[in-house]
């Protein structure tokens, strides 16, 4: 199984968060009031700044807002209740609207300058989806399916720096990114479909 960027830095990423955690339930903020928070502010930023093409401030403040999903795991791990099966369907749910938004946002610039790029990220954007349907689906089966060699955060990571570079005037960053954000998803869906293929 290939070695996953966010696994391989997760530990350090955790050390680094869970003080900031602690001191946000300290003034009484919920990790689910978080969550939310976090998703309106990315679905409205990704909405507004990429269909104007304003890539590079948009992908600054759009990266703030995903900080988010960081800080309401880590909330809800170390608070006295613990972690609780409705935060985690909200994250779940709310990471598919967000990831969601952002796409939608580039492929509306796309399309508003009649970029050919624009279908190719609509069919990375139905890809992506389809990596967590599988892990879903597979684990209603008991099976756990959390491989592949791009995961959510390696996703993200990767199309929010094209778009960033991009709006810096990188050449050819955009055309880059969204093709190896399509290729790497469609790897992804593969090797989940055959871990699950295995397991049954």
């Amino acid at each position: 199984m290939v070695l996953m960027l966010s696994a391989s830095l997760k530990p350090a990423v955790t050390r680094a968060i869970n003080p900031i955690a602690r001191g946000a339930l300290r003034v009484g903020l919920t990790p689910n009031s978080v969550t939310a928070t976090g998703a309106i502010g990315l679905v409205v930023s990704a909405l507004y700044f990429y269909p104007r093409q304003e890539f590079f401030w948009g992908t600054i403040v759009i990266s703030l807002f995903a900080l988010s999903d960081l800080f309401d795991g880590a909330m809800a791990r170390i608070s006295q209740k613990g972690a609780s099966k409705w935060g985690g369907f909200l994250d779940s749910t709310i990471d598919r609207v967000t990831d969601s938004a952002i796409m939608v946002g580039l492929i509306l610039a796309l399309m508003n300058s009649d970029d050919p790029l624009a279908p190719i990220a609509l069919v990375a954007l139905v890809s992506g989806g389809l990596v967590p349907y599988i892990r879903a689906k597979a684990e209603a089966h008991g099976i756990e399916c959390s491989g592949g060699i791009a995961e959510r955060t390696e996703r993200l990571i990767l199309v929010l720096t094209a778009i960033g570079l991009d709006g810096l005037g990188v050449p050819y960053a955009l055309t880059i990114g969204i093709w190896a954000l399509l290729i790497l998803t469609i790897v992804t869906v593969v090797q989940r479909v055959l871990i699950v293929k295995a397991a049954l």
